[in-house]
């Protein structure tokens, strides 16, 4: 399809979760931009030089913001390239990934910061962003040259799934970033009180026999850190809160009127330590799934805008890395195919509605992120997404795009998905 061609969506439902608004009509692209969109747009209403496509009725909605995506490359392409990432992204509906610093070697320095975006820029579907480390080495004792990182196109700092255990660090990083107005993200687990910790601590995790992980692991670091951003008045971003008394921590840090946002996981409001059950090494994330009751309560706090965002953490990894005992086996989920199908589990079991689920993904991550998206409004980009919320699937791991292939949703039925995607008014996927 000729891209510089005017396009028109028409049939579709309109779903706007910026504007908190659905309706039925048609947009308009020109130029890659929204040039219109209502009720008033139909196939028939158009001139000969629009290209039209009718969505049948299904859901348009912007395309899905991902926070937070290992992509492997460079230094891990046998785990996951910025290619194929942006594939799966595509087919899962997510427009833009943003990724962490954990790679070989690490986002520490401008000239790889340019080499991620380079790459991205020749080898990618999807807008792709890049987090700078918040340390050198990710190791956690010095922190990086902020503002040259900044400068060089880094979207935010953090460490990814590694804590800044120096609070003295921490605090000297959330003073610089200040500076620079730059966004912290920072995963929040004691890696001492964690220990060798392999899933939640509690009655289940005793009865498989496996060391656990407090959720008081992850609250005192995050208390900690709510204490620095008040010290120093700088950005914080909860990078995956999981549990009720880290909301508890998070909501008087709110409250109290500090610039703190959060995120959680896609596995941890969709999935639960039960999930587990037989060693299920693909259910092991960091942090881990937890209780039921914390489930329950992340919803309940995206319902609420207390937890802002979420996200889908996809982080591949091998089959030598995964067929291992559960204890030994490496952390970390795929998720960029699935987030949007596993979020709507949430919709159809009345959770949470489908703005609020869509205002998670895609509006709430473009307004931390400050980047164009996650809304339908005109002249925005043309970052969109057609998807039907109703078709029942039986998810095949092996034919997901992702490289690698664990995925906790492997085998599950779930109901939806993308028919069609946009970036840049420019369609990179289409269902077969």
């Amino acid at each position: 399809m000729n891209s510089a061609r005017p396009l028109l969506l028409a049939n579709a439902l309109l779903t706007d979760p910026a504007a908190r608004s659905q309706q039925r009509g048609g947009l308009l692209i020109r130029d890659g931009v929204i040039a219109d969109i209502g009720p008033h747009l139909t196939a028939g209403v158009v001139g000969p030089d629009i290209a039209v496509i009718d969505c049948e009725g299904q859901i348009l909605a912007p395309g899905l913001i991902d926070m937070r995506a290992v992509t492997g490359e460079p230094g891990a392409e046998h785990r996951e390239t910025l290619a194929t990432a942006s594939q799966a992204a595509a087919a899962g509906g997510v427009t833009t990934i943003v990724c962490t610093p954990e790679t070989h070697p690490p986002i520490d320095d401008p000239a790889v910061v340019d080499f991620v975006l380079r790459r991205a820029r020749d080898t990618a579907i999807v807008h792709v962003h890049a987090m700078a480390a918040l340390t050198k080495g990710l190791a956690g004792q010095e922190m990086t040259e902020i503002g040259l990182l900044g400068e060089a196109g880094a979207l935010a700092f953090t460490d990814g799934a590694r804590s800044v255990m120096n609070a003295r660090v921490m605090r000297r990083a959330l003073t610089y970033a200040r500076d620079f107005d730059a966004l912290i993200i920072h995963h929040t687990q004691d890696k001492d009180l964690a220990g060798d910790g392999v899933m939640n601590e509690g009655e289940f995790a005793s009865r498989l026999g496996l060391p656990g992980i407090p959720a008081e692991a992850e609250a005192m670091l995050l208390e900690r850190d709510m204490r620095l951003v008040a010290l120093t008045g700088g950005r914080y971003h909860a990078a995956t809160v999981t549990c009720r008394a880290s909301l508890n921590v998070l909501r008087r840090a709110k409250q109290d009127g500090l610039n703190v946002t959060a995120s959680t996981s896609i596995n941890h409001v969709t999935l639960n330590e039960n999930d587990i059950d037989g060693f299920r090494t693909f259910c092991k994330v960091s942090p881990p799934l937890r209780h039921e009751d914390d489930r329950l309560a992340l919803v309940q706090a995206i319902k609420d805008g207390l937890v802002d965002a979420i996200v889908s953490d996809h982080n591949p990894q091998d089959v030598e890395t995964k067929r291992q005992p559960f204890a030994e086996a490496a952390d970390g989920a795929i998720g960029l195919e699935t987030m949007l199908s596993a979020g709507l589990r949430l919709v159809h079991d009345g959770s949470l509605d489908l703005i609020g689920l869509l205002r998670a993904l895609s509006t709430r991550p473009a307004e931390i992120l400050r980047l164009p998206g996650g809304t339908l409004g005109k002249g925005a980009g043309a970052d969109i997404i057609v998807f039907d919320p109703d078709v029942p699937f039986v998810l095949d791991a092996a034919k997901l795009r992702s490289r690698c292939k664990n995925s906790p949703f492997d085998e599950a039925r779930l109901s939806g998905l993308v028919s069609r995607t946009f970036v840049s008014g420019k369609q990179v996927f289409e269902r077969s």
